[in-house]
């Protein structure tokens, strides 16, 4: 499907990317910023891709006038999404144990805290947009908190990231604003934090960059400590938004499932990866660039072009998953990959997953009765063909 349109797989991704998956593995297609790119459908090619360390997550590896993506600034750019080994390697090793299962377990109950004062606010309302008043929230107080984000300085990342990833190209200056925003809020959180530390990850990432650490220490440039919180931030609060909205839906769109939940809250841990796989919150992997001209399903990708690796079309591959478009909680699902392959594997994925499972735990014992407050139909997505995310979710109980 030689240049398929990207509104297609906007108004309906599974659907689409089930022609492009049948058709062919792999697909030259025109981006949303007009320039080619290679899409990938297939599991297999998926998930070898993903771990393939010929492509590279790093832009400067992008063939001239390829790539154009968004222009952060360097303070914000020198993260993991943009980083192959030895430097990614180096910066993970970081922050890895602040996310083992072990450490996420302690911050259960703290999620479940939050999860219920959100809900102590509408409960008696009977009715609420779920993502701006709970799915929206919850992750970003959770990831504030780890951060140590004082109260008072957490701004409106919503509306920053919307204008990042989503951009409204009748009203441009709003990305930069937000990239405006984004900068100067970290540059001033570092300064606070480096002057009075606190007990919490991104004071301790300060302590990494500005300590001696002995000969061979691993070490963050300034450049790499605010855009490694950035991502923190930014990473951690977006897509955890949009699982558990996704999650949501999934469950009114089948009743059954969620009285089953309802009465059985031990179950939403296996219920939770089946929402992953069958309608996640990234619909395709961070783009890569060959550093050669690399083989991928029988096609060849000359280097520094762009490679698009769909996710969502991969876990809904029914070569690997039977059945793939029903929701089943006792399918084998082992190897999705809504939360990646490789050493690019989601560095939050057991927060994301707790989070999700605490969320949901929380809203199926307080709200009985649960249901959309509006036709199905009228729910809107985001246009984006990377995240796929509602643009809300009313609700009553």
């Amino acid at each position: 499907m030689q240049n398929s349109p990207v509104s297609a797989l906007i108004a309906d991704p599974y659907g689409t990317y089930a022609e492009l998956r049948e058709a062919a593995p792999v697909h030259r297609i025109t981006g949303p910023d007009g320039r080619p790119a290679w899409l990938v459908t297939r599991y297999e090619d998926v998930r070898r891709a993903l771990a393939d360390p010929r492509l590279s997550l790093d832009k400067a590896n992008a063939a001239r006038d390829n790539y154009t993506g968004f222009s952060l600034p360097p303070a914000l750019d020198r993260n993991l999404l943009n980083m192959d080994p030895p430097d990614h390697t180096r910066i993970r090793r970081l922050v890895v144990k602040a996310f083992t299962p072990g450490r996420v377990d302690k911050l259960r109950e703290p999620v479940r805290r939050i999860a219920d004062e959100l809900l102590d606010a509408i409960e008696a309302e009977g009715r609420t947009d779920l993502l701006a008043s709970y799915a929206g929230p919850l992750p970003i107080t959770v990831i504030c908190d780890l951060l140590g984000v004082p109260q008072d300085q957490r701004p409106d990342f919503r509306a920053w990231t919307d204008a990042m990833l989503v951009p409204d190209p009748t009203r441009t200056h709003l990305m930069k604003e937000a990239i405006g925003n984004m900068m100067r809020f970290f540059t001033e959180l570092i300064a606070s934090k480096r002057a009075t530390p606190g007990d919490d990850l991104l004071s301790d990432l300060i302590a990494v960059r500005d300590g001696d650490g002995g000969e061979g220490a691993d070490r963050l440039s300034e450049d790499e400590l605010s855009s490694l919180a950035f991502l923190i931030l930014f990473a951690g609060y977006e897509n955890t938004v949009h699982l558990i909205a996704n999650a949501v839906l999934a469950l009114l769109d089948h009743p059954v499932l969620m009285d089953s939940l309802r009465a059985n809250p031990a179950g939403l841990g296996t219920a939770v990866e089946e929402f992953m796989r069958w309608d996640g919150p990234a619909a395709l992997a961070i783009r890569r660039f060959p550093l050669e001209n690399v083989e991928i399903g029988g096609v060849t990708v000359p280097a520094g072009e762009t490679v698009l690796l769909s996710l969502a079309a991969a876990n809904r591959d029914p070569h690997h998953f039977s059945e793939p478009d029903r929701l089943d909680m006792n399918r084998d699902r082992s190897g999705h990959l809504a939360l990646g392959h490789g050493i690019h594997y989601c560095l939050g994925a057991p927060l994301a997953r707790m989070e999700t499972e605490t969320a949901l735990a929380a809203l199926l014992e307080r709200l009985p009765g649960l249901t959309l407050d509006v036709a199905r139909e009228e729910l809107a997505w985001r246009p984006s063909i990377r995240a796929r995310g509602l643009i809300s979710l009313p609700v009553r109980w």
